[in-house]
């Protein structure tokens, strides 16, 4: 296997702690993923900002190192109504929202509607699956030719994820980026990015509209065992500008059927050339594909099966 797969603690473009970004400290960075409430950093800022602010309402005069430290919501307050992020935004998990309700996260709105996406997804397992010389498509669900997944949800609402094939293909990814909360994609752009190790991979979006939720438990890369790619192994979740319009270039039922025995049969083809005959195991594809052939074998993988608009 090539690689290791290791948790990911920090967001590597986006990782200042909240109290550097509110200017309550010059140099911290997060390690934890804006986990606050189980960070040893963040409880200790709060007891010294508590502390510095007792000490204030008793007309005492602050001395020392940490006389300057505030909470860092105090901080924000300070700057221009415009220029105060929402906690959201400075924690990376959505585009830059304007803060309207003075960081009082407990009776706001969007906090709530954050919290409900994120945290609340309900995900039926389809009743009936096809089964295509092992590899497995729901029926009812929309196939893209770069295989994503597409299952039409209420409204304009879609669900969108990597395929059974997709999947098996590369292996356990280690780390699956997909666009923020608010984020507008457009069908054919490469919205999704799959990393294994130095490797990486980009799938275009199946759709146009905006990005209304993010999977984070798939994308952190943290749950690897036991993900179905149809249920708890989707990406992310769309308001589609047209979802009939959208649906056009996309296959279903037995189209799609059709599409993904013919895609087997080149990988059989090509499995073939790079490692020899399928025969010690019965002609069968594992479920790590990539990982049983030459390192080399990824940028073509990528380039013949995912690289499609």
């Amino acid at each position: 296997m090539k690689g290791t797969i290791s948790r990911q603690y920090v967001n590597d473009q986006h990782s200042e702690c909240i109290w550097m970004q509110a200017g309550v400290v010059r140099e911290k960075r997060c390690r934890y993923d804006y986990e606050c409430a189980s960070c040893h950093y963040d409880k200790a800022m709060v007891r010294i900002a508590d502390h510095n602010r007792k000490l204030r309402k008793q007309g005492r005069m602050l001395k020392g190192r940490g006389s300057g430290i505030v909470f860092w919501k105090e901080k924000m307050q300070e700057r221009p109504p415009g220029n105060r992020p929402c906690l959201h935004s400075m924690k990376g998990k959505i585009q830059y929202r304007n803060c309207i309700n003075d960081y009082r996260c407990g009776n706001c709105d969007f906090d709530q509607y954050f919290v409900d996406r994120h945290l609340v997804h309900a995900v039926i397992e389809p009743v009936e699956v096809l089964d295509v010389h092992g590899f497995k498509i729901p029926q009812g669900y929309y196939l893209h030719r770069g295989h994503a997944w597409v299952k039409v949800e209420e409204g304009a609402e879609v669900r969108i994820g990597l395929d059974d094939f997709s999947l098996r293909l590369l292996g356990p990814p280690d780390e699956i980026k997909a666009p923020l909360m608010g984020k507008v994609v457009s069908h054919g752009d490469k919205s999704i990015c799959l990393r294994r190790g130095k490797n990486k991979a980009a799938l275009v979006s199946p759709v146009s509209g905006v990005v209304t939720a993010v999977n984070m438990e798939m994308l952190s890369g943290e749950k690897k065992d036991g993900i179905s790619p149809y249920t708890d192994g989707w990406v992310m979740t769309v308001h589609a500008d047209n979802v009939r319009d959208s649906l056009k270039s996309l296959m279903i039922g037995t189209e799609a059927e059709s599409f993904l025995a013919a895609e087997i049969d080149a990988l059989y083809h090509v499995v073939e050339e790079e490692y020899g005959p399928l025969t010690a195991d019965g002609g069968q594809l594992g479920n790590d594909i990539y990982g049983n052939l030459p390192e080399s074998s990824w940028d073509r993988l990528v380039r013949q099966f995912l690289d499609r608009k």
